[in-house]
C-alpha cells in the first residue's frame, strides 16, 4: 500500500469513527495513525529478519504515542485505536480488519505459553477501554468486550462479553461494532444476577408469610 493511498483510507477511517475530527490534516496530529503508519515499516522490517531495527523502530513509536505494537504482530485494514494510551498488541497477536480499540486496551498472553500466545480478534470487533484480551483464542468477528473486561477464553462471534473474567452476555447481535462503537450501552450480568435474586427472595417472604399465616390459624383452631 503506497503511503498517500494509506493516507487517504486513514483519514476516512478517522472520519467515520470520531466525531471529534473537523479537518482531514488533523488525521496527522492522531496517534493511531502514527502508530499503525510506524507499525507498518517496522513489520516490513521484522519480516525481512531485521529484529533489531523493527524492535528500535517500535520503541520510538511507543515513545511518542504511548501505544506498543510489536512488529511481529499481525495486522489487517482499517485499525483505529481510539486515544490509544497504554493499548499494548503482542508479538503473535493477529488482528483482522476494521477493528476499533480504545485506550488501555492489552492484547496479550498470559506468561505460560510458546509459539502463538496472544489472541487473535476477528474482523469488525471493538474492544472498549481498558479491555484485557489474555491467552492464544480468538474473539469471533463482529464481537464487542466491555470495558474493564478480561477475557481469558474464546469468544463466539456476533457476540458481547462484559466482567471479570469476561462472560459472553449477548449473542447474535446483528449490529456491526465498528459502526455501532457503543461502550456504554452492554448487559450487565451482575445487575440480572442481583435483580434474580432479589426476585426470589422476594417469592420466598411472600410464601413463608403465607405459611407463618396457616401455621397462626391452625394453632388458633386446636385452641
Amino acid at each position: 500500500m503506497g503511503f498517500v493511498k494509506f493516507v487517504k483510507e486513514e483519514i476516512q477511517l478517522i472520519k467515520e469513527r470520531d466525531p471529534a475530527i473537523k479537518t482531514p490534516m488533523e488525521v496527522f496530529l492522531y496517534p493511531s495513525f502514527k502508530a499503525v503508519m510506524r507499525y507498518r515499516v517496522a513489520h516490513k522490517l521484522y519480516l525481512k529478519k531485521h529484529y533489531f531495527l523493527a524492535r528500535w523502530y517500535s520503541q520510538r513509536t511507543v515513545r511518542k504515542t504511548g501505544i506498543e505494537i510489536h512488529p511481529g504482530a499481525t495486522i489487517g485494514k482499517g485499525l483505529f485505536i481510539d486515544h490509544g494510551n497504554g493499548v499494548i498488541i503482542g508479538e503473535t497477536a493477529i488482528v483482522g480488519d476494521n477493528v476499533t480499540l480504545y485506550q488501555g486496551v492489552t492484547l496479550g498472553g498470559t506468561g505460560k505459553e510458546t509459539g502463538k500466545r496472544h489472541p487473535t480478534i476477528g474482523d469488525n470487533c471493538m474492544i472498549s477501554a481498558g479491555a484485557k484480551v489474555l491467552g492464544s483464542f480468538t474473539v469471533g468477528a463482529n464481537s464487542k468486550i466491555g470495558a474493564g473486561s478480561v477475557v481469558l477464553s474464546e469468544v463466539p462471534p456476533n457476540s458481547t462479553v462484559v466482567g471479570v473474567p469476561g462472560r459472553v452476555v449477548k449473542r447474535d447481535n446483528m449490529k456491526i461494532p465498528c459502526e455501532d462503537l457503543d461502550q456504554v450501552h452492554l448487559p450487565d450480568p451482575v445487575l440480572n444476577d442481583l435483580s434474580k435474586l432479589e426476585a426470589e427472595n422476594n417469592s420466598l417472604r411472600e410464601e413463608l408469610n403465607i405459611l407463618k399465616k396457616q401455621v397462626t390459624e391452625l394453632v388458633n383452631k386446636a385452641k
